[in-house]
């Protein structure tokens, strides 16, 4: 898989684009100027693997809320703003890490001078955010309704627009609901700019239909090379949409870091409770930091080979399943201590050095 090469910038410590690996990204749900629960939610989104967090800042309040954010945080906050460009310099002087606008809708030329002005001496980079729902007028007169090309050119003007004060730490995204038009709006700009791209489908959906939305479009982008840094939208609490982006960039190999658990669809040759078994060891190592393969199988036709081409793994029988290491079986078990033997098996891996934690 060959990235498309891009531009580097730099968000607080976190790098998009160039070399550095796809970061990802989500957005808190809670009102920002209540700063515990905003924290809370930061810290807890950190620990499920987010790299970067936007904050929606719709007032002032909000924006004065992000210098004691700062302080309890880590990780790079992005602030999202829209139509009033006094909340990014006051974002800006807050100490934030990145600004997501759109700079036609701030006010006009002047106040788009201010706030690139201000990012570059601070060396806070923007994002122009465009989406589907959101295109100018005048291009949905021109293109009769939203369309890729239409996003592109609300793009390429805003960035125009930046590029006019000499400012070039650009991020880009071009977020659709629908997933034929946001990949084909992401194709058309990765022709046209080198900037680094923030991939997303917007309003994705719920939990469930928003996966397979999301895992579609970002998915079949970052098979092209193409994108930079991502974030699944998801109606739910946001670990979710860490969780699901994380899983994307592990199933590309973009990712190596944590537990990848295999297993295999039942079918009427599996005589153990597999479903249960891997819904239990997936719950047991969801928040391990571990670099290990783990298989669950069902039964002795893939099962055994599966299982050898993991990291260590069970293989399931009439009640009793095999658990292996490395391709060699190490243990029979009865059915109902699977789980808890395998765990510590894991945990044995581990001492003996053939895993590592994060």
């Amino acid at each position: 898989m060959h990235r498309r090469d891009t531009k580097a910038v730099k968000v607080g410590h976190v790098t998009i684009g160039g070399s550095a690996p796809i970061s990802i990204q989500s957005m808190t749900n809670t009102d920002t100027r209540n700063i515990e629960a905003t924290t809370n939610q930061i810290i807890e989104l950190e620990q499920a693997g987010c790299d970067i967090i936007r904050l929606a800042v719709p007032d002032m309040e909000a924006a004065r809320a992000i210098s004691e954010i700062k302080k309890r945080t880590k990780i790079p906050l992005v602030a999202d703003i829209h139509f009033d460009y006094r909340l990014a310099l006051e974002c800006i002087d807050r100490g934030i890490d990145k600004i997501r606008i759109n700079p036609g809708n701030i006010g006009g030329n002047r106040r788009v001078r201010e706030v690139t002005r201000e990012a570059k001496q601070r060396g806070i980079p923007i994002r122009i955010g465009v989406n589907s729902g959101s295109i100018e007028k005048e291009l949905l007169e021109k293109y009769g309704s939203p369309t890729a090309e239409a996003m592109v050119e609300s793009a390429l003007h805003h960035v125009a627009l930046l590029e006019e004060h000499d400012f070039n730490d650009i991020v880009i995204s071009l977020k659709a609901s629908s997933v034929p038009m946001m990949i084909a709006a992401y194709r058309l700009i990765a022709q046209r700019v080198n900037y680094p791209l923030h991939l997303g489908v917007t309003e994705a959906g719920t939990i469930w239909s928003g996966t397979i939305k999301s895992s579609i479009g970002i998915g079949t982008l970052l098979a092209d090379g193409i994108g930079d840094t991502i974030r699944v939208s998801l109606t739910g609490h946001p670990v979710e949409e860490v969780k699901v982006a994380t899983q994307i960039l592990k199933s590309l190999g973009l990712r190596k870091s944590g537990v990848e658990i295999i297993s295999c669809p039942t079918c009427g040759r599996c005589q153990i409770d597999l479903i249960n078994i891997a819904n239990s060891v997936e719950q047991k190592l969801q928040n391990s930091g571990k670099n290990i393969k783990v298989a669950v199988m069902g039964c002795v036709v893939n099962g055994p080979g599966e299982a050898r081409e993991a990291d260590i793994g069970i293989a399931g029988g009439d009640g009793v399943g095999l658990i292996f290491k490395k391709g060699k079986i190490i243990k029979k078990v009865p059915e109902e201590k699977l789980v808890d033997e395998l765990m510590k098996e894991i945990e044995t891996y581990e001492k003996e050095g053939l895993i590592n934690a994060n």
